[in-house]
């Protein structure tokens, strides 16, 4: 019996690289079968949607950080600590659900509670939430930053071994905390909570094993570690200092040179919402840092942080797009960065971010263009995850 061959049209199409017009993409099992710019028919038994002459067609959007355990809302920590499995898994899902719904088909999840995404990605089919790419509770000191969410390891032994138990379970990634955080009371940004060595230790045992590398690094010395020892990507790279937030040129050159992804922290729900005290009195600071690492020319990702706090709430993806260009970035640049780029940043490499054949069919339809204004990420006619239209 022939599996049902979707036929998706539109007047434009943004193919995770390159801007091409009057495009169809053919959908099959999940797949993308075929991308055509050439106008050709669509086959005979294919059934078709077209989105019209001012529809655009794109990959599905990736978020590079997020925390689908955590509610989005003031008390975020003290929900996902202390509430029970069923509770934080429910949480869990209706993220998951949510995220979906505004585009973003592949989210990185990088701090859950006691596995709990690796049990979501098992219970909640593929069609009703984004691809998750786990890391499981991020690897911390004993009583560092979230430790309350079970990932305490010290020494090289329980490095290594907590390493390896997030391969054995299934996770793609591991997060380390390799500095303090805003979130955790009693931890300190500026407290380095891994040297060097044991940065490289870490970063070593994940590659042998397949699974890529991320560090949290807020403090100046710490993002310098991480860059030497070897990560995949840094996120927040806020270069905290006890005088404020003080870049150096020279690290965010060598972050350049060795090719390395920031994954910036980006995305506030506007309104009346303020962010975290620690984060406020650093903000427009921060924004300015932002603006100067997108000059740099580095490998930026977005990653929203989606869940910790009530202004970054899930579904908060469409916001940061908007910021970054705020910030300087061409909106070329933005999608590429939020699809293609993304994908390689969190290992997904050729199946997601792209609009070509043999990739993922996770397709975002679009009313309006985005290359002439980023905002239209939020003008959606359509998503497709795993070629099942989920809205």
């Amino acid at each position: 019996m022939r599996s049902e061959l979707l036929a998706l049209r539109a007047g434009h199409v943004f193919d995770g690289v390159n801007v091409g017009p009057s495009g169809m993409v053919l959908v099959e099992d999940g797949v993308i079968r075929d991308v055509d710019f050439t106008g050709a028919s669509p086959p005979e038994h294919a059934a078709v949607t077209d989105f019209g002459p001012d529809g655009w067609l794109l990959p599905g959007l990736i978020d590079a950080h997020v925390h689908l355990c955590w509610d989005g809302t003031k008390d975020a920590v003290e929900h996902v600590a202390s509430h029970d499995h069923e509770a934080v898994l429910e949480t869990a899902r209706a993220s998951a659900a949510t995220t979906l719904t505004t585009g973003v088909t592949t989210v990185r999840d990088l701090g859950d509670r006691d596995y709990l995404t690796l049990a979501l990605r098992e219970q909640m089919p593929p069609t009703e939430r984004p691809d998750i790419v786990a890391a499981g509770p991020p690897i911390t000191t004993h009583g560092g930053h979230c430790y309350f969410l079970g990932g305490e390891a010290d020494g090289a032994d329980a490095l290594l071994a907590a390493v390896r138990n997030r391969a054995a379970r299934g996770c793609d990634v591991v997060k380390v905390m390799a500095s303090g955080g805003m979130m955790t009371p009693g931890s300190n940004s500026l407290h380095q909570q891994y040297d060097r060595s044991d940065l490289r230790l870490i970063a070593d045992e994940a590659h042998q094993l397949g699974l890529t590398v991320a560090a949290h690094a807020h403090a100046v010395p710490t993002i310098a570690d991480v860059a030497d020892a070897g990560f995949d990507t840094i996120e927040h790279f806020s270069f905290l200092t006890a005088e404020g937030v003080g870049l150096r040129q020279d690290l965010v050159d060598e972050v350049v040179r060795r090719g390395t992804f920031i994954s910036l922290t980006v995305g506030i729900l506007p309104g009346d919402t303020p962010p975290a005290p620690a984060v406020a009195a650093h903000l427009a600071a921060l924004w300015d840092l932002v603006a100067k690492v997108i000059a740099s020319g580095a490998r930026i990702v977005p990653g929203t942080d989606a869940g910790i706090t009530a202004d970054k709430p899930h579904g908060v993806y469409p916001h940061a797009l908007t910021q970054l260009a705020e910030l300087g970035m061409p909106n070329r640049d933005v999608l590429r960065c939020a699809t293609s780029e993304a994908a390689e940043a969190v290992g997904r490499a050729g199946r997601k971010g792209v609009l070509r054949p043999g990739a993922d069919a996770d397709v975002l339809a679009l009313g309006s263009s985005p290359v002439d204004d980023i905002s239209a990420v939020a003008d959606i006619r359509a998503v497709y995850r795993a070629g099942h239209r989920v809205r």
